[in-house]
């Protein structure tokens, strides 16, 4: 019988939820976590509770910073995802059109109208990039960055081309 399987630790599990889920209901809210996405999140952070017990002095305090960490954790993958998403239609829209050429030329368009509102570096980081094709590390010495940090500068230009296509609506009705 493992640690976990003894009713006496699984009845202390149960109370400890019991006693900490308003405060984890809270940290939930003010992250503004999906209900679907909150168990996934509360297993991860009670599984490290558990595995890292020993080393534990409050176990609540404890939960509750991990769960504030892994919903952190969360929002920063769902705006990769987005960014990954606006970097997929940026290749499309700026590749050679497949597509009618009405569709593929509004959408080309408004493109170009949301990266003109980019800063000059970003506009050129991105038709390098997109137009011209230049990996990473050419980008990076082209432009004058560390190897290293070019990802991070990309995401923060995708970043802001996402933002304009937000803001300006051009992106919502791409996805609709």
């Amino acid at each position: 019988m493992s640690t976990l399987d003894h009713p006496q630790v699984e009845s202390s599990l149960e109370g400890f939820l019991k006693a900490v889920r308003p405060r984890l209901k809270a940290a939930f809210a003010r992250y503004r976590i999906p209900p679907q996405d909150t168990e996934d999140i509360l297993q991860q952070a009670l599984m490290a509770l558990i595995h890292h017990q020993e080393e534990i002095r409050d176990p609540e305090a404890w939960l509750l910073g991990t769960v504030r960490n892994k919903c952190l954790l969360y929002w920063r993958e769902q705006r990769r995802r987005l960014y990954e998403s606006v970097d997929a239609a940026v290749l499309e829209a700026i590749a050679e059109p497949v597509g009618p050429a009405q569709e593929s030329s509004h959408l080309q368009h408004d493109l170009a109208q949301a990266l003109e509102r980019l800063p000059e570096r970003c506009r050129s980081l991105l038709w390098m990039r997109y137009r011209q094709g230049y990996d990473p590390p050419e980008l990076a010495e082209r432009l004058g960055y560390s190897p290293s940090s070019i990802s991070k500068v990309t995401t923060r230009c995708l970043a802001a081309l996402t933002r304009h296509l937000f803001a300006s609506g051009i992106y919502r009705r791409k996805v609709e």
